[in-house]
């Protein structure tokens, strides 16, 4: 099989029966498929914390830092993907608290950002996020340029990744929740049987064309 390089996929979920870390495990298949090594960063299985220490804080007059033993150890992991899969529920219009602690602790000073040219320059990230909002909701289009604001222009960009993809996947709860007109919470019944199998395989079919259309995406032109 055709060797296409290294993806990291990162879970930012603290369930390994969530919906979450299945879209991970088959994101991970569907690359492996595609001829990659896969490098699953499993953030809350590993014990990562994502509180800002002494040792990771940015020294802003030294971009040559030695940063701690856990935060190199995550730096080489994303070095050495050619493209990166963070895969995770969305709180709030935003990543969880463990996905932003990564990228705190992580893509730092001197490293992923501070130098004319990043050592993150060249690679490839596609951000897959899981909301509970459903499909129809007037909230996801606000969310998706929410999150596309933050994690493309916001992050990726300024890191110096040659493309990043925001991929938003409503529909994620099996109750659905809307507001009434009057602001009233509506929780609907949960999909079962026939009806629920249906959902997800449609949710595996939606998850798996985003990460086609990140593979296949073309580069972009050279001057």
């Amino acid at each position: 099989m055709e060797n296409n390089g290294t993806a990291l996929v990162v879970l930012a979920h603290h369930r390994s029966d969530s919906l979450t870390a299945h879209i991970a495990r088959r994101t991970v298949a569907r690359l492996e498929a595609e001829g990659y090594r896969v490098d699953l960063l499993d953030l809350h299985r590993e014990g990562f914390d994502p509180r800002m220490t002494i040792e990771d804080q940015p020294d802003w007059g030294n971009r040559e830092k030695v940063y701690s033993a856990e935060a190199r150890e995550h730096m080489a992991r994303l070095l050495a993907a050619d493209r990166v899969v963070a895969v995770f529920p969305v709180y709030w219009m935003s990543v969880p608290a463990v996905l932003k602690g990564w990228i705190d602790r992580v893509w730092n000073y001197g490293f992923a950002y501070g130098r004319s040219k990043p050592r993150l320059a060249g690679k490839r990230i596609l951000w897959l996020g899981l909301a509970g909002a459903t499909a129809a909701d007037a909230v996801v289009e606000p969310m998706r340029q929410v999150l596309e604001n933050q994690l493309n222009d916001g992050i990726a960009y300024y890191c110096g990744f040659e493309r990043s993809t925001v991929g938003l996947l409503p529909d994620a709860e099996e109750r659905t929740q809307t507001l009434a007109a009057d602001g009233t919470l509506v929780v609907g019944d949960a999909v079962a049987g026939a009806e629920r199998d249906a959902h997800y395989a449609e949710f595996d079919r939606r998850a798996a064309e985003i990460v086609d259309e990140f593979l296949a995406a073309p580069l972009p032109a050279r001057a």
